[in-house]
């Protein structure tokens, strides 16, 4: 009884402040270019600051040392908000970053500090990847390595 207990507020504390946390799997044989997954979040609290993550989870099969992503958030209102984000997914010596054991590493990224949902509503985020191999302007047709991509919102402290 005493170990359930130590677990469960072990758990709470982990997830204190979290207000969305979802994730969508990514097709076995690869993330597609044009594919823009989506994450749709209700907001009620248009002063509250909130923290933004994406959660990327990597196998081995990912041959690449940096990541880059475009988001877009879609007000209630209907205007948009669009990013390109770099994130690095290995050490220099090829070590991968993130948490895990076994094959895959899952990577917790900053995307957004001390965000005001300033509409109350559903906001849409798309994902999409924007790798592309040194040099060539088309982007790469199927990414390999990604195995799920996720949305997080926390509350700021």
């Amino acid at each position: 009884m005493r170990k359930a207990l130590i677990l469960f507020l072990l758990l709470a504390a982990c997830t204190k402040g979290l207000l969305y946390s979802s994730y969508q799997a990514v097709p076995s044989d690869g993330w597609d270019k044009n594919e823009r997954l989506l994450f749709e979040y209700t907001s009620a609290d248009s002063v509250g600051l909130h923290n933004l993550f994406i959660t990327i989870r990597n196998d081995e099969s990912f041959p690449y040392s940096n990541l880059f992503l475009i988001t877009t958030i879609t007000f209630p209102g209907g205007n948009e908000l669009q990013d390109t984000l770099e994130y690095a997914m290995a050490e220099p010596d090829g070590r991968w970053l993130g948490s895990g054991m076994g094959g895959v590493k899952e990577s917790k990224l900053w995307y957004k500090e001390n965000v005001v949902f300033p509409e109350n509503g559903v906001y849409r985020i798309h994902i999409a990847h924007a790798m592309r191999h040194n040099g060539e302007e088309q982007g790469i047709d199927r990414l390999q390595g990604i195995t799920d991509v996720g949305l997080e919102i926390e509350k700021a402290e």
